[in-house]
């Protein structure tokens, strides 16, 4: 039997491609319903969750202005995903909820007691995408001038874990006891103050919500350069990936697991979804004229560019589309998305990097479902696992693609034995780890 992998979906509470055939939600997302039916088919799929991704500003990084993102509604508006994690995890029963929360936007009682509410609502099914935030217009909205550096923000990212889990530890499991005979609801022996002072951080804590039913949310990061990629491996349940192939995917999976083991974890704990857009047809050219069609679009390398800027603090409309850029570049925003981008020493001009890399794909997945299919089982075996992390092509989020994906791609993979037919554990965290 071949060994199975495991699925999430990325995406954001965002307007999305708003005036295209099929939009999110008609055009109108935001009662959250379009996202709540989305996640209901992912869980008839059986996917292991659905990540919602979030940034904190209106980035004005492409050519200064805020004109791109505001007029072609990239990056924004996007509204607070907390919430809408809430909702999604009261309309579901076992898919897994991760909304993306800054250690630099919330306090880290604020986030204990938020993240431990939604873990109770959801039943032990919640996640926290553990980010920094990487924009210096996000950290302006927090009375900053500007982000610390990289290294800094990760220093300060393990001590607030360090806080959050000792606030998530304040109530010991048994603590609440509801005892009619002596009308004690909850044993004050066994609820205590943490007292925490560290370098960045102060807390007396305890929690004032009772404990979470997985112990602690499941952590969810994103790691691309070295120190993220160490920060992954010593603290995530699940990393969110991208590469370059399936040779750059094994390069980083290995990486991930030797940092885990030279932090003392069992690298099998740590699930690695490599993102991946595949694009689907009837037939083989049916596909590819549709992934043709996508990357013509006079909009798509804007978008595409627009979009990268953001991530990464750089504005891409001071080069010139049809050269290579000017040298490697570095930032102090997302270095790992740059660094897959940017395909350093490959001499493509910015168009085509543009062109390979606005789907944030790590591999091509162009073909019919068991096409597709069989090549994700392939990548899979060749890499070693853990599995993919679906988000639509170029962010066009739609019932429609949600269906090709669910009721196409997902029966080709689980007729191969690639993915799971049903749920068997009941929290997120257990999900992670069952194969």
């Amino acid at each position: 039997m071949p060994k199975k992998f495991h699925l999430g979906w990325f995406t954001d509470f965002s307007a999305d491609h708003w005036n295209q055939p099929f939009a999110a939600g008609g055009g109108n997302p935001f009662n959250g319903r379009f996202y709540v039916e989305m996640a209901q088919a992912l869980e008839r799929a059986c996917f292991d969750y659905i990540m919602l991704v979030d940034t904190l500003m209106v980035s004005e990084s492409y050519g200064g202005t805020t004109e791109a993102y505001l007029k072609n509604a990239i990056m924004v508006p996007k509204h607070d995903v907390a919430p809408l994690a809430t909702l999604i995890g009261a309309n579901t029963s076992k898919l897994g909820v991760v909304a993306t929360m800054s250690t630099m936007g919330y306090p880290p009682f604020l986030l204990a007691r938020l993240a431990a509410t939604i873990d109770n609502i959801s039943e032990g099914r919640f996640g926290w995408n553990i980010v920094t935030s990487g924009e210096d217009t996000a950290a302006q909205n927090f009375g900053l001038d500007k982000l610390p550096p990289r290294e800094l923000r990760y220093d300060m990212a393990d001590e607030y874990l360090d806080l959050v889990g000792q606030l998530w530890a304040s109530w010991d499991p048994d603590a609440v006891v509801m005892d009619r005979a002596s009308d004690t609801y909850a044993d004050f022996t066994k609820v205590r103050p943490i007292h925490f002072e560290g370098k960045y951080f102060k807390c007396r804590g305890p929690l004032n919500t009772v404990p979470c039913p997985q112990g602690r949310p499941a952590y969810i990061q994103a790691g691309g350069s070295p120190r993220g990629r160490g920060f992954a491996a010593q603290h995530a349940d699940s990393v969110i990936a991208t590469a370059n192939g399936v040779e750059g995917m094994k390069a980083y999976r290995d990486d991930v697991r030797a940092k885990a083991v030279a932090a003392g974890r069992n690298p099998d704990d740590i699930k690695i979804l490599f993102l991946a857009a595949p694009i689907l047809g009837e037939t083989e050219q049916d596909a590819r004229d549709k992934h043709r069609r996508t990357v013509n679009d006079p909009h798509f390398i804007r978008h595409a560019l627009t979009l990268l800027s953001s991530f990464t603090d750089i504005d891409f409309s001071q080069y010139a589309l049809d050269q290579p850029l000017p040298g490697k570049l570095v930032t102090n925003g997302e270095q790992g998305s740059l660094d897959k981008f940017q395909q350093w020493g490959s001499g493509k001009t910015l168009r085509q990097l543009a062109i390979d890399g606005g789907s944030e794909s790590s591999i091509e997945l162009v073909g019919t479902p068991d096409a597709v299919a069989e090549k994700m089982g392939e990548a899979m075996e060749a890499v070693g696992g853990d599995g993919f992390l679906i988000t639509s092509p170029y962010g066009k989020n739609s019932r429609r693609y949600t269906a090709e994906i669910t009721d196409g791609l997902v029966p080709a993979l689980q007729r191969r034995g690639l993915t799971r037919t049903e749920y068997t554990k009941t929290h997120l965290r257990d999900t992670l780890k069952e194969f």
